[in-house]
């Protein structure tokens, strides 16, 4: 009985705070789904200048516009403040070990330190789910949902979430999983391996190798799989070394920008570029001419620039005696190629998530076929950055109402910085899908959007679709309490800078 009026309490307290804002709990009549959200165009206001006036408008016709997007900024906020969740959990995990200790040596009055005990655990396990990056958005869906049944009504909640288009978040666990699996490693080493050898298979030819062709791999073998499988190599040729913390960011940082950067030669590989390609009509040739080796030539810089200020850290740097010499046992070449097939095959269907569900079920059959010579494929990870990219997209779907005259109120200067400040509070993905959706775009503003949103795509966890798989496989080097946003935002602004100036100065 006494769960009932506390949960009353909250349901009255909600009611009451949305009659307080002047927002009503539920349109009278049933909508037309479609039109929820507000479609940009039906608000009528071309003919408004003002941005700020435009946006005040928007939200008086509809109030839900302020809502969304101040638990979005709450989300989003909620990542920054992840590592302090973490660490509060852990104070509760040592309390909680503490008065375990103290019951196991006999102590009196057990029944109030069990009581005690579960109660330390309880907010150790709260405390935990709240620092983890991935579930954020997925949390703040939750407020997100109960809003939209009190402002909206309960059919036009369903039908939004039900009819999100989750396709993006499917193919990133799909790719990720496949990535990881023991055939693909080994190729990928195997290619890596001889760039790392013309340095002689140092720790830093290794750092160097896979921080500059790992990222441009990721144009043919997407974004998710490059992040993936350097991200995995890292963990193994670099960071098990114990370099300083500084460096350990700094690679970080590079990792996000030059992954998201990577994937511009091809027009299919990068999550923003595949969002806007279709409607802007670019191919492959286009992406290669406008980004890509402006790309290449930034990722060169950019690690040059950190390797001449690391050199000393990053030459000292070695493993045991043979350790890189180690022989890894053989994967068969046919065994290798059905993998690549299946990570070819996902990505020509990407589109279709039907598809990539079931190409993904095939690829298990294999994998339990061939398990002699597969490794135990974990799917915490791409689950997890799954949930948090559904998350997103649904969270990004309700802020169309001020992204899109945000952007069209820039000249293409403008536009290109604009776009990489939206980009690290927003998916680089929805940034361009939503520039995509604005008529009358110019080529120059095109160009300028597509380079703010894949120069910025490394200057938060949330920036790039694959960031979360990164920060989830190197979460552990990162101390107690994991990867800090304010530290990954800091290591990130020069090589974002580098970037940046590569797309506006390069002919």
């Amino acid at each position: 009985m006494a769960l009932f009026p506390g949960s009353l309490k909250k349901w009255v307290f909600a009611l009451a705070l949305a009659g307080a804002l002047g927002i009503p709990a539920a349109r009278a009549a049933a909508p037309d789904h479609a039109d929820f959200p507000t479609p940009v165009e039906s608000y009528a206001d071309g003919g408004e200048t003002r941005l700020l006036v435009k946006l005040a408008g928007r939200v008086q016709k509809d109030p839900f516009n302020a809502v969304a997007t101040l638990l979005f900024l709450g989300a989003i906020a909620h990542t920054f403040l992840a590592a302090k969740f973490r660490g509060i959990s852990h104070r509760f995990e040592k309390q909680y070990e503490e008065i375990r200790a103290r019951l196991d040596g006999g102590e009196s009055s057990s029944r109030k330190l069990e009581r005690a005990a579960d109660r330390k655990k309880f907010f150790e396990v709260v405390f935990h789910f709240l620092g983890e990056v991935e579930a954020v958005f997925g949390i703040w869906v939750i407020p997100l949902a109960i809003a939209m049944t009190l402002m909206e009504g309960p059919e036009t909640a369903r039908a939004y979430i039900n009819g999100v288009n989750f396709t993006e978040p499917i193919f990133v666990v799909v790719i990720m999983a496949i990535a990881s699996s023991r055939p693909v490693l080994y190729f990928a080493e195997a290619c890596l391996r001889v760039v790392a050898n013309l340095g002689r298979g140092t720790p830093a030819a290794w750092w160097l190798s896979l921080l500059t062709v790992g990222p441009l791999l990721g144009s043919f073998v997407t974004e998710p799989a490059a992040m993936t499988i350097c991200a995995m190599l890292l963990v193994a040729k670099f960071y098990r070394l114990e370099p300083s913390m500084p460096l350990r960011y700094a690679t970080l940082g590079l990792l996000f920008v030059n992954i998201s950067v990577g994937g511009t030669l091809t027009h299919f590989a990068a999550p923003p570029v595949v969002m806007a390609a279709t409607r802007w009509d670019w191919g492959t040739p286009f992406m290669m001419a406008n980004f890509g080796w402006k790309a290449a030539l930034g990722i060169v810089a950019c690690n040059l620039l950190a390797f001449l200020v690391f050199r000393r850290e990053l030459l000292a740097l070695s493993a045991p005696v043979g350790e890189f010499d180690k022989p890894k046992p053989d994967v068969p070449k046919w065994i290798v190629g059905t993998h690549l097939l299946f990570i070819g095959f996902v990505v020509y269907a990407s589109h279709y998530a039907a598809v990539v569900v079931l190409t993904f079920m095939l690829f298990q059959a294999f994998v339990m076929a061939t398990e002699r010579n597969q490794d135990l494929i974990s799917l915490k990870s791409p689950i997890l950055v799954g949930f948090f990219l559904a998350g997103l997209v649904i969270h990004g779907g309700c802020q169309g109402w001020w992204i899109e005259p945000v952007l069209t109120s820039l000249n293409p200067l403008q536009l290109l910085l604009g776009s990489t400040v939206l980009t690290a509070f927003n998916d680089n993905a929805a940034i361009t899908y939503l520039a995509s959706l604005v008529p009358g775009f110019s080529a120059q503003a095109k160009l300028a959007v597509m380079a703010g949103a894949v120069a910025g795509g490394g200057l938060t966890v949330i920036a790039n679709a694959p960031n979360p798989a990164g920060q989830s496989i190197l979460q552990s080097h990162f101390g107690a309490n994991g990867v800090d946003a304010v530290k990954l935002l800091l290591a990130a602004l020069i090589p974002t800078a580098i970037m940046i100036l590569a797309f506006l100065f390069l002919p």
